[in-house]
């Protein structure tokens, strides 16, 4: 037993903290040999190498082809992540469809599947049911490729508390018990289903998968028929004293404008939502789709319009553009981040809405200073992305938890 000026470190704690810092070193790393982990991590030679083995025996690393380390000496064996023993699963509800994304604990993605869906309205436990068949899906395609599903984390697009109940006024759903809804049809996995917002998780997913840290600190504005935004500071997500940081789809841009289905009045949604953008480009009708639920096909024709200079269109996603650097502008101000990230609907509209954000930024910029624009690369599958990472970072951050 050691001790830190806080108290003791039980023997097991301690072997739980070095096998993360080891597989945090290897994930990094790899391939790398086992002297290359003790020089990496400062542990001991025999520490690393009957951490490996323990990892080794759980499936969670393997060894692989020989290093040479030197001109002299003998080639040490190279460690890798085990790309092909537990996966996370993330998954999403959104208010057009279900998502889900299976990643390895290398991050490779092994399974993607999207459910055109329209979720608004629909009772909370048939949503959930929907959810559990995608779920199903998900695990027998992956069982096929030798992985099995670790844990999942669910985006959800609304306001979750500690209890694990969830408010989304875009799906109707008030104070709806989601965590224990999905205890009931989902069956148990090695770790517990997590819930997150899904503009929170999207953050992550532009993190972990996106622009990365050249990032910096960064606003990911997630759009949808909501508007949500992830807040990363130092590579973690701001979430505020109760967890509702980063509701940007209910600022405030037209204090005399329509009420939204939040209460509040003149919220940014309601002018840059997706479905706002549509009827306002006279889309209308393609925002209501043939029943599917699929919103691609309405973004699609919008770009068309876009693309031809069709005014109505450009007038639209003008106004949304400025409704949106309005809101950004006094995010930018509290927040000082060096990006603002545009993902969901705004990646594919970002040729036109990025230009019109930037404006306002520097219109309204102190001292000079306004935050770079960017468009993600991951666009609208950042949140089940986000979802899916979280889970293999938290068997990277904790690998014991695969071996309880």
């Amino acid at each position: 037993m050691g001790s830190t000026p806080d108290g003791p470190i039980w023997h097991g704690a301690m072997r739980e903290r070095n096998l993360a810092i080891l597989l945090r070193a290897i994930a990094t790393n790899q391939p790398v040999s086992r002297a290359q982990l003790a020089s990496l991590t400062g542990l001991a030679k025999t520490t690393v190498s009957n951490l490996v083995t323990v990892l080794a025996d759980a499936g969670i690393v393997r060894d692989g082809q020989l290093l040479h380390e030197g001109e002299r000496g003998r080639p040490g064996v190279a460690v890798t992540i085990n790309s092909d023993a537990a996966a996370g699963l993330g998954l999403e509800i959104n208010v057009k469809y279900l998502a889900a994304c299976v990643l390895d604990l290398g991050r490779r993605v092994r399974y993607r599947h999207m459910v055109a869906l329209d979720n608004r309205g629909r009772a909370p436990e048939a949503v959930v049911a929907s959810l559990a068949q995608i779920v199903d899906s998900a695990k027998a395609a992956v069982a096929e490729q030798g992985l099995s599903i670790a844990g999942a984390v669910v985006a959800v697009p609304g306001v979750l508390n500690w209890a694990g109940t969830v408010h989304a006024p875009n799906l109707g759903w008030s104070e709806v018990p989601i965590a224990s809804l999905l205890s009931e049809v989902v069956p148990p996995l090695r770790l517990p289903i997590e819930l997150d917002n899904e503009a929170n998780l999207a953050a992550l997913g532009e993190l972990w998968f996106g622009l990365g840290p050249e990032a910096g600190d960064f606003v990911h504005v997630s759009g949808e028929t909501g508007i949500g935004s992830g807040i990363v500071v130092d590579r973690q997500v701001f979430r505020g004293a109760h967890g509702f940081a980063g509701e940007l789809g209910h600022v405030t841009v037209e204090p005399e404008g329509s009420v939204c289905a939040c209460g509040g009045r003149g919220c940014l949604e309601g002018i840059a939502g997706q479905e706002a953008i549509l009827r306002a480009a006279g889309l209308g009708e393609a925002a209501r789709g043939d029943g599917s639920g699929d919103p691609r096909p309405a973004m699609a024709v919008l770009v068309e319009q876009l693309q031809v200079g069709d005014p109505a269109a450009l007038a639209a996603v003008e106004r949304a553009g400025r409704a949106l650097g309005l809101a950004v502008s006094g995010a930018a101000k509290l927040l000082d981040p060096d990006t603002v990230v545009l993902g969901g609907i705004f990646a594919p509209l970002g040729l036109w809405v990025r230009p019109v954000v930037e404006e306002e930024l520097r219109r309204s910029a102190l001292h000079g200073s306004s935050p770079r624009v960017a468009v993600s690369p991951v666009a609208a599958e950042s949140a089940v992305l986000g979802a899916a990472g979280k889970v293999i970072e938290l068997v990277h951050a904790d690998p014991a938890l695969l071996l309880r």
